[in-house]
């Protein structure tokens, strides 16, 4: 429960809130998709219209999710918009701009990137104003998180000098459990206000959510996983509320 999960059940959570509220899905497997509650095989368009035939956002939306944000929804088609990026022109840049005219429609976007580094994150990254990093309280992700950040910090220089950190999000984390607790101790030190005060608990129906096509608050509103997802996102609305509109990558 990284990236997704987080996607979803914050956009869900924001949209609660009545913030205008869109998710991007740029993750081919389209989990967020399905999460939302729309059949990635349904779609008349998804986000490969938006990137490659340069379909107004209007055109490729997805307006009735059941977690009551927007969606530009995603499916394997969004693989070979990863092919076709390679060959256009200012290929880094075709969602920042699919969105500059569509940004103040929205309070809060976000991004579902792909688990890897390629052309389509890259996108992501120079469209969003901020990462947002869910990460499980080990010590392999805790090397992994170094090595975003130092990929974050590149990008930055090359494609978005305006590109941050927002925050640092601890996912699936178990208070009995000592190493959690020292991973969570050393986030502390080494990113201080950085990480987030709330954290996500290892939730079987924050787990099951997905396969009902529903964030959890829509699934078991009372379940510790929704409660966690509506206390980060007030800690954010409390951080960032007299900001302009957002858009913000979820990276892993």
């Amino acid at each position: 429960m990284g990236k997704t999960t987080t996607a979803v059940n914050l956009a869900a959570s924001m949209a609660a809130t009545k913030r205008r509220v869109l998710l991007i899905d740029l993750d081919p497997q389209g989990n967020a998709t399905m999460g939302s509650g729309v059949d990635k095989y349904e779609l008349a368009a998804t986000a490969y219209e938006l990137l490659i035939d340069e379909k107004p956002l209007a055109e490729v939306v997805v307006k009735d999710t059941s977690g009551g944000y927007h969606l530009v929804g995603a499916n394997s088609d969004v693989t070979a918009a990863e092919v076709r990026l390679m060959d256009v022109f200012a290929r880094e840049l075709r969602l920042r701009n699919a969105l500059k005219a569509y940004k103040n429609s929205y309070d809060y976007i976000f991004i579902d990137c792909p688990p890897s580094l390629n052309m389509l994150t890259v996108n992501a990254m120079s469209a969003a104003d901020s990462v947002l990093v869910p990460m499980q309280c080990e010590y392999f992700a805790l090397e992994g998180l170094t090595a975003l950040v130092d990929t974050i910090n590149k990008l930055a220089s090359v494609v978005n000098p305006e590109l941050k950190i927002e925050g640092i999000l601890r996912t699936m984390y178990d208070p009995r459990n000592r190493l959690a607790n020292d991973v969570s101790e050393q986030l502390k030190q080494h990113f201080g206000d950085k990480v987030y005060r709330a954290v996500i608990p290892r939730n079987v129906r924050l787990a099951e959510a997905p396969s009902f096509g529903a964030p959890v608050m829509y699934y078991d509103k009372s379940s510790t996983g929704a409660k966690a997802y509506l206390a980060l996102a007030g800690e954010i609305l409390r951080r960032s509320e007299k900001k302009k509109p957002v858009a913000g990558a979820v990276a892993q």
